[in-house]
This record gives structure tokens, C-alpha cells and sequence, in this order.
């Protein structure tokens, strides 16, 4: 090879290596991901980490290619500052749990992508068009409350067959509460029981609420799912249906394994590793409006035979047999 034409690949390359140096120290984008929740973290720990799971399934490994930013509203009236601080950071997806969260998280931004793990009713409540093409900037699993509600209220009457009359405890804090307040009325009818509605807007309304369903000889309470109740409250609304002589069944095993009688759900800690699904098809392009909402298809029925046995209740056989769970 001659001298200059040595000299001049030598320059060439040369010009290179700092090019190739500098493309192998740039970082790899790190997505980021606002989880806005409401309660507290310790509460929805197992949820967080089932996220966690469902995303390193993925490959996505926090602090390597992904960082979920917090922020945890324990009242209701934080969710909309909170949705809004994670609008205005630009954060690349906003993971919002059930329609409690949606409904401040779709007021704060039009744009970014939400991905929500359990809601009620995503149709009922206008969160998307429909299930199989949601349109706009919100998708997800869901659970569809008011088909599950009239169940729950079934099986709650199998376990307590000469039941006459159900407290029902709901809050507003779910925008849901409607639509499963209109699905269970007439499915009571079908069962024979009336149904006594108790709204309530803080944990501190509990007390009062089930001191009237005993008082007014409510044979036990259907608890309309919502935050408040379920991932918030589980053991101070275990405690006071058992000092009130009341059983209960839930929309969360949560509420059971803190002392409940009953609960009839799908497994909400699976939906929300599922959901990690989600997130992964947006980050690499795809839109929410074009991802189908996925409806939950497992659910489990759990018992707690040492509450049953508290209040001095028999659970028919043929239930316990059915039982996915049973806590002895």
C-alpha cells in the first residue's frame, strides 16, 4: 500500500472512532411510567410488585430501561392533583388501576396513554367506545362489575339461604357504583331480598354504616367494590362487620384474608402482571385506541370458614366445594 494511501484510511478511520465511541456511551432511553394510585403504597404493595413481575418478564428492568414514577392519594380529592402533576411531567404512559383512577387521570391529559388494570365498567363509564376498539388514549383489563356484582349477590344468597334482607355498602368514590347499583336491584328481586343502600365517603362513615345495617336487622352486607373499601380499609371493615355480627362478601380475596366472610373476583393481582402487556405494545409504537380491551376470564371464589365459624354461621357443602379458597 502506498504512503498517502495509508495516510488516508488511517485519517478515515480515525474520523470514525470518536462517531462509534459516542454512539456506544449514549444511554438507552429509560421509558417512563406514572403509576397514579389511590390509598396508600403499603396497601397496594402486592399490585405494584405484580407490575413490577409483569414488566421484567419483558425485559423492561427499572433503573435500565424503565423508571415508574408514584404518587399515592389517600383522599379522593388528590387524584386529580396528583393525575395532573404526572400529565404536566410528560410522562410516556400513565398506569392508572381501576376507574378511580382513569376518570382524574383521562381529565388531565387527552394525549398520553393510560393503561388500567381493573376496571368496573370501562364502556358504561364512556373510559372507551368498546371493548374490542376503545378509541381515544385509554385501554386495558377490566372486570365488569355489574355482570359480576348480580353473581356475587347469588352466590352471597347460596351461602345465607334464609336471608331476607342485604345491607349494601357503597361509596362514590368508584365511578362505577351506578351501573352495579342498577345491576344488582333487580337481580335481588329475582332472589327474594331487599336491599338496604348505604353510601358512605370515608372510613370514617364504616361505623356508622354498619351499626345501621345491624340495627335495621340486615342479614349481611354486599359491599359495592371500590378503593375505599377494598385496598384502602380491608382489615378496620373486616373488624367492624365482625363486631357488628355481620358477614360480608367482597369483590376482593384481599378483604377475606383480613377477616371477611366471602368474596367472589376475578385474580387482581394476575390482571395487573397482564397489564404490563399493554404497556410493553405502547412503548414500542402501538396505540391504545387500537389495543382491545381484555375482560377477565378466571375467577375465584374464596371462604373464610374461621370468620364463618365466628359468627357462628354453617356454609352450605356444596359452596365449600365450589370454593377456589378456603382460610381455616
Amino acid at each position: 500500500m502506498k504512503r498517502r494511501e495509508f495516510i488516508t484510511l488511517l485519517g478515515g478511520a480515525a474520523a470514525t472512532w470518536p462517531l462509534a465511541a459516542r454512539a456506544q456511551q449514549q444511554p438507552a432511553k429509560i421509558a417512563r411510567i406514572g403509576y397514579l394510585g389511590f390509598g396508600t403504597a403499603a396497601a397496594s404493595a402486592p399490585r405494584v410488585e405484580a407490575l413490577r413481575v409483569g414488566l421484567r418478564e419483558l425485559g423492561y428492568i427499572e433503573g435500565k430501561n424503565i423508571h415508574i414514577e408514584f404518587r399515592w392519594a389517600e383522599r379522593i380529592e388528590l387524584l386529580h392533583e396528583l393525575a395532573g402533576e404526572l400529565a404536566r411531567s410528560s410522562v410516556d404512559i400513565i398506569f392508572a388501576d381501576s376507574s378511580t383512577e382513569v376518570e382524574p387521570a383521562r381529565q388531565a391529559t387527552k394525549t398520553i396513554p393510560i393503561v388500567f388494570a381493573t376496571h368496573a365498567d370501562p364502556v358504561g363509564l364512556g373510559h372507551v367506545a368498546s371493548l374490542a376498539r376503545p378509541g381515544g388514549n385509554v385501554t386495558g383489563m377490566a372486570t365488569v362489575q355489574p355482570d359480576l356484582a348480580t353473581k356475587r349477590l347469588a352466590i352471597f344468597k347460596e351461602a345465607l339461604p334464609h336471608a331476607i334482607r342485604f345491607g349494601v355498602l357503597w361509596s362514590a368514590t368508584a365511578p362505577s357504583y351506578l351501573s352495579v347499583l342498577q345491576a344488582v336491584e333487580p337481580a335481588s328481586q329475582k332472589l327474594g331480598v331487599q336491599l338496604q343502600m348505604i353510601p358512605v365517603a370515608a372510613a370514617e362513615d364504616f361505623e356508622g354504616a354498619l351499626a345501621m345495617m345491624a340495627r335495621e336487622r340486615s342479614d349481611g352486607v354486599f359491599v359495592v367494590q371500590s378503593s375505599l373499601m377494598g385496598r384502602s380499609h380491608p382489615a378496620l371493615l373486616a373488624e367492624l362487620a365482625l363486631k357488628h355480627r355481620l358477614p360480608t362478601i367482597f369483590g376482593l380475596r384481599e378483604n377475606v384474608v383480613t377477616g371477611g366472610l366471602m368474596s367472589y373476583a376475578p385474580d387482581h393481582i394476575d390482571l395487573t402482571r397482564r397489564t404490563a402487556t399493554y404497556i410493553e405494545k405502547i412503548l414500542k409504537g402501538a396505540k391504545p385506541a387500537d389495543l382491545p380491551v381484555e375482560q377477565a376470564s378466571k375467577y375465584q371464589l374464596v371462604i373464610n370458614l374461621r370468620t364463618a365459624k365466628a359468627l357462628g354461621l354453617e356454609i352450605p357443602p356444596t359452596l365449600l366445594a365450589r370454593a377456589d379458597e378456603v382460610i381455616e
